[in-house]
């Protein structure tokens, strides 16, 4: 197939804004509760009805309006994803305005950036810290900029107060005139192929979602019961769905504003749904893995998710899971799976994976366990979703049908185009690259990927990332790198060899994972340097080389690694803040090993000595 689409459930009206989102859950169940928050990071979960959380928007909004914040003006947040965020959000739109989220590692060059090119009035931050930040990047010149305000400093008590004559109507008629396209926020690309891009969303696009998401998966939003732990960026577009989807729904709403109390706080919030990118997924079964140790219960961990992706699998199967297979199940479920979920709350049966390829056996191991991954797809353009596995009808392996009111069409190339209400505006400030992107009504994605015969989506690599082997091989090293960063002490993946005679790969480690890695295989607590040149971790990592390969066909499999001294953060650059390696800037910077894996440098000590590495 190479056109496939889904009819919208659900037509947004003109009059329709985020705004009416709100409204609306407030005229279902106003008295009910719509967000639990926390005023310390090991506190209670407080309540927050859904009218009690409108009035909050109303007292802040009305502080913007007498701050002198007018219709369109653009005001940054800078935080990392907490109660006030969601609070921030609903106010400035309740005024008109348009939030410019800003991710709150950004340096301040980036800061500089973004504040500039959207031309923002105010920034609203988190810390002294992001402050700091901004403040720099104003010593550089923001004509638009007035004033920072803090949160930790109380900024927004003040702002509330600083609008305490106001009638509400000062808000209400504001609010009231948002229509469907208006803008409503303006949010930056992470950079990973350059200078973020400003991609221009309207309340029709998120509405269009959220409207849609409501009838379409009641599982997820719009179940009794239904509540969700946000602790993806709000800066990212993923995340900023999710928080005005559960808003359109009927869910509860928290936050974790630090991954490091994430465990804590799923123990205490019980969530029945989550989103996160794969690599939450690849460390969640990492960690159970490696807490299992070795010997007894290590054997039992390795059969009990043997039993888990079979089990899964036999869902598929017109006869469903064997009677044998539902006892051996049941028995692991007493072993292994209760343990499991109980780590990830208790409640948790539905958990949404977007950002990059999940992996058949990530997608198996957690369904069998009792927590199916909706597997989906979308990028900032497309405000999140545009393909996505449903409840009701889930193929692991592909992101799913295309969402509802969406179109897929494959180009000759095999590139992926998007038609549907949820397409972004363009590039602020950006004409030409929004003319390229947009393409007689198709949004140009970059992508590649090809539907199956019931209409599901599976990514297969990106466009500009297409290695072309010296003897003409087109290469997508998605697939590969996905499949290696499975070994719990493998972090990140770069493949190469772009005009060379065979596929390489670039491996850093994951130091988190190493000690009880070590303590597992009976090695001696070592460093990551260390590490990277001990003849055990690099006989396993060459294992996983492998077992990545039986993908791929041998002109495209890695013949040679490198395992490198250090990992890709975002500190040192070479990752994105949602994330994603900046690919160029890593083979760029890493020229001299990568050109050892060809035998045109001096024998590099990071590139693997394994004969079976080397002579694939």
């Amino acid at each position: 197939m190479t056109f496939a689409s889904s009819p919208a459930l659900v037509e947004v009206p003109e009059s329709t804004s985020i705004n009416t989102i709100l409204r609306e859950r407030v005229a279902r169940s106003g008295e009910q509760v719509l967000i639990e928050r926390r005023d310390s990071p090991t506190g209670p979960w407080i309540p927050v009805t859904a009218r009690a959380f409108e009035e909050e928007v109303f007292g802040l909004a009305r502080g913007l309006v007498a701050r002198g914040v007018n219709q369109g003006d653009r005001i940054a947040i800078m935080s990392r994803t907490r109660y006030e965020w969601t609070l921030l959000d609903f106010a400035i739109w309740a005024v008109g305005g348009i939030p410019v989220p800003v991710y709150e590692t950004s340096s301040a060059e980036q800061v500089h950036w973004i504040l500039g090119d959207a031309g923002v009035r105010l920034a609203v931050v988190e810390t002294a810290q992001h402050a700091e930040v901004v403040n720099q990047a104003w010593q550089h010149g923001l004509p638009m900029l007035e004033d920072v305000l803090l949160i930790d400093d109380d900024a927004l008590t003040h702002l509330r107060d600083r609008g305490t004559h106001l009638s509400p109507m000062a808000v209400s008629e504001r609010r009231d005139a948002v229509q469907r396209d208006d803008i409503a926020t303006i949010i930056y690309t992470s950079g990973s192929t350059g200078r973020p891009k400003g991609a221009v969303l309207s309340h029709g696009n998120f509405a269009h979602l959220v409207m849609n998401a409501a009838v379409g998966i009641p599982e997820l939003v719009s179940a009794p019961g239904a509540r969700t732990l946000l602790f993806l960026p709000l800066a990212h577009v993923f995340a900023r769905f999710v928080e005005v989807s559960v808003i359109g729904g009927s869910a509860v709403l928290g936050h974790s504003p630090d991954v490091k109390n994430l465990v804590p706080d799923l123990g205490s919030f019980r969530p029945t749904f989550l989103l996160a990118v794969p690599r939450v997924f690849e460390k969640v079964y990492n960690s159970a893995e490696q807490k299992a140790g070795s010997g007894v219960k290590n054997r039992i961990f390795t059969w009990a998710a043997g039993v888990a992706g079979d089990y899964s699998r036999a869902l598929d199967s017109a006869s469903g899971p064997r009677w044998w297979l539902r006892t051996r199940h049941g028995v692991a479920d007493r072993l292994v799976f209760s343990n499991l979920r109980a780590a990830l709350g208790g409640n948790l049966k539905w958990a949404v994976s977007g950002g990059a390829p999940l992996g058949e056996r990530l997608g198996h191991f957690f369904r069998g366990v009792g927590v199916t991954i909706l597997e989906g797809y979308g990028l900032t353009e497309t405000t999140a979703p545009t393909a996505v596995n449903l409840p009701g009808r889930v193929a692991i392996g592909t992101v799913g049908p295309a969402f509802f009111g969406t179109a897929v069409r494959i180009a000759d190339d095999g590139e992926i185009l998007l038609a549907g209400p949820h397409i972004f505006h363009g590039y602020l400030n950006q004409p030409e690259l929004t003319a390229e992107a947009l393409d007689g009504g198709w949004f140009r994605t970059g992508d590649l990927g090809t539907l199956d015969e019931r209409g599901n989506l599976r990514i297969t690599g990106r466009k500009k990332e297409i290695i072309v082997t010296a003897g003409g091989k087109n290469v997508a090293p998605a697939q590969l790198e996905d499949r290696l960063r499975a070994h719990p002490i493998i972090s990140q993946v770069v493949v190469v060899g772009d005009q060379r005679p065979f596929i390489g790969a670039l491996v850093t480690l994951d130091a988190e994972m190493l000690p009880g890695w070590c303590a597992t295989n009976g090695l001696p607590a070592l460093t990551v340097a260390e590490a990277r040149m001990h003849p055990t971790v690099l006989a396993s990592i060459d294992q996983a080389v492998n077992q990545a390969n039986e993908a791929v066909s041998k002109a495209e499999s890695i013949r040679k690694i490198a395992v490198l001294e250090g990992d890709f953060t975002e500190a040192n650059g070479y990752l994105t803040p949602s994330i994603k390696v900046k690919r160029a800037k890593v083979i760029a910077d890493f020229a001299p090993t990568i050109e050892a894996l060809y035998g045109g440098g001096p024998a590099a000590p990071t590139t693997s000595p394994f004969s079976a590495v080397g002579s694939r």
